[in-house]
């Protein structure tokens, strides 16, 4: 009875000088505090309330918003960035420009791809190692081109037959290309499929080349290669021109 005694006139005089108030206060503030924090975190209660009140008002005003202006000033800014900008930021914007434009043609025949990679060539060929031609004109020297398709008659057991074409430019190896290729056994007239899954991203769309942009705008339109002629070699005049010296 004495223990029992001792610990009411404890709590008594803890009552009495506030203290048991203070400490009940303290927890429950703590309380407080953990539950509008739980409330605010990202999957609470009170933050999904306010997300969705946002979303009410903001949504319906920004989709009614006409824009018309500035999208105007945005081709404005275009501009200038392309004027102004680094010279691989406007490759990277050029070859966006010309990877969204896709392409139309359902079929090419391999004469014609085999012009444009000639083309390719003739405006990109590396000639720091070219001799210079001084008969007529001041020019570079030819450069030989080749190209050849390889058939893959390993699998004659596949519904699918499979080859690779191959560009070579013996002067400058940076030039060359493969490219896969295969169609389906039973519908030969229909051409080959141009395999050439390139995903570049926003750092790599600024070192593509036209030609790698030319490929893969094929292979996003499912153009299909007609094989026209099978191999074939030329001679490809560069068109940079050398400065002239007859020293």
């Amino acid at each position: 009875m004495n223990l029992e005694n001792s610990i009411k006139d404890v709590i008594t005089k803890k009552l009495e000088d506030g203290t048991i108030e203070q400490l009940v206060s303290e927890q429950l503030e703590k309380g407080v505090v953990n539950a509008l924090d739980n409330l605010f975190r990202s999957y609470g209660d009170v933050t999904k309330t306010i997300e969705e009140k946002v979303k009410s008002v903001m949504v319906p005003y920004l989709e009614s918003y006409d824009y018309s202006n500035y999208i105007a000033k945005l081709d404005n800014v275009l501009v200038e960035v392309l004027k102004n900008s680094a010279l691989d930021n406007k490759k990277l914007l050029t070859n966006f420009k010309d990877l969204m434009t896709g392409s139309e043609d359902k079929t090419i025949k391999m004469s014609s791809l085999w012009e444009k990679w000639k083309d390719f060539v003739a405006n990109n060929v590396n000639t720091d190692d070219l001799g210079v031609d001084y008969d007529d004109d001041v020019s570079y020297e030819m450069v030989d081109v080749s190209f050849d398709i390889e058939y893959d008659t390993d699998r004659n057991w596949s519904s699918f037959e499979h080859a690779t074409l191959v560009f070579e430019c013996d002067q400058d190896e940076e030039m060359n290309f493969t490219i896969k290729l295969h169609r389906f056994s039973e519908f030969r007239k229909g051409g080959w499929t141009i395999d050439y899954n390139t995903a570049p991203n926003i750092k790599t769309l600024r070192h593509l080349n036209s030609f790698e942009i030319l490929m893969m705008k094929l292979n996003q339109a499912y153009t299909k290669l007609e094989i026209d002629m099978e191999c074939d070699n030329d001679e490809v005049q560069p068109e940079a021109v050398p400065e002239a010296s007859f020293s």
